[in-house]
């Protein structure tokens, strides 16, 4: 029977002399008081007089993780003693990286869905057990572009292609009970998501497409809670804050670059954090236990359950049709339900 940690440390607590000290980290699966399954590698574990602490070393992929918030959090969630699989779009960067925690790594471009498709199949092959799915890539970009696949970028690279990732991974995923996050941002200014112009044609403008790809973001990961929670999998997603990387090094919008200009200032970057401060809730949800750290299906800001500031995140019928449109859109690398 599977028994989550929290749940575990109550029992053992009843069992437990009054005023012993009980800590138990990470999720771990309780056969019988004497044999033990454990879903990852145990990193240690200490069963005496009612103590019980154990430390599992989860598996963990990061996409968008050659610099910024990805890269950050890959050094941090490595130091904490997990495996951590680096994908990036930059060959040079995602190697980098991998050497220096001397991690797996995979090299997909998000513009191409032959890549995400290649990417899951790699993942699938070298990873039966995936602990995390972390969709950290995503990016704002200058005037309205076509990728190879027809799809407006930024609603590629920042919604379909993590998506189609997630799709591809679901059987794993499901299978061990993982945890799937979203990098989302502030949906404040968001305008309407239309669900029959999800590229933009009518009017493009790039914060808006922006924006949008970060809502479908969080309905996304409601919609993903509410069809495979009670399968295993949880879910989360996350504003970062206003965080000093490589972010809109493309875009051509007046305003994004007067932001990078302000970033780039000394005294400007005060108004900004650091890549290893924005991975912070990354990593923290990475590392917790959903149902005991953090809830599923919710947005995150600072460590705490926010409200995005969208009347249209909380749009249940929404997120059900982004689904399954962004099925329709992803079907032929989809396998055959």
């Amino acid at each position: 029977m599977a028994l989550t940690c929290a749940r575990i440390a109550r029992r053992a607590r009843a069992r437990a002399p009054v005023g012993t000290p009980l800590t138990v980290t990470g999720r771990w699966y309780y056969t019988s008081y004497v044999t033990l399954g454990f879903t990852s590698e145990i990193e240690s574990r200490e069963i005496d007089g009612g103590k019980i602490r154990v430390s599992i070393k989860k598996v963990i992929v990061i996409t968008g993780a050659s610099s910024g918030i990805g890269a950050a959090a890959a050094r941090r969630l490595h130091t904490g003693g997990h495996t951590v699989v680096v994908a990036g779009r930059s060959p040079e960067r995602t190697r980098a990286v991998a050497t220096e925690l001397g991690a797996d790594s995979y090299v997909a471009d998000f513009t191409r869905l032959d890549d995400v498709a290649r990417l899951a199949a790699d993942l699938t092959g070298a990873y039966p057990h995936i602990d995390v799915l972390a969709n950290n890539a995503g990016g704002m970009f200058g005037p309205q572009t076509r990728t190879v696949d027809g799809f407006e970028k930024t609603f590629q690279v920042n919604h379909l292609a993590p998506f189609l990732l997630t799709q591809l991974l679901l059987d794993t995923l499901i299978a061990s009970r993982a945890s799937v996050i979203q990098t989302s941002s502030t949906v404040r200014f968001t305008k309407t998501i239309d669900l029959n112009d999800l590229d933009h044609d009518r009017h493009f403008d790039a914060v808006h497409a922006y924006g949008a790809a970060k809502l479908e973001n969080i309905l996304f990961t409601q919609e993903l809670h509410r069809r495979y929670h009670a399968e295993g999998i949880s879910a989360a997603s996350f504003y970062p804050g206003n965080v000093i990387t490589n972010f809109g090094v493309e875009a051509t919008k007046p305003i994004i670059r007067l932001v990078r200009r302000v970033a780039a200032n000394p005294i400007g970057r005060r108004l900004f954090s650091t890549p290893e401060q924005g991975a912070d809730q990354l990593a923290w949800l990475a590392e917790g236990t959903p149902g005991d750290d953090w809830e599923s299906g919710a947005y995150y800001y600072r460590r705490a359950v926010t409200r995005p500031s969208n009347a249209q995140a909380f749009d249940e019928a929404l997120a059900r049709g982004l689904w399954e449109r962004s099925q329709e859109l992803v079907s032929s690398y989809r396998p055959a339900s």
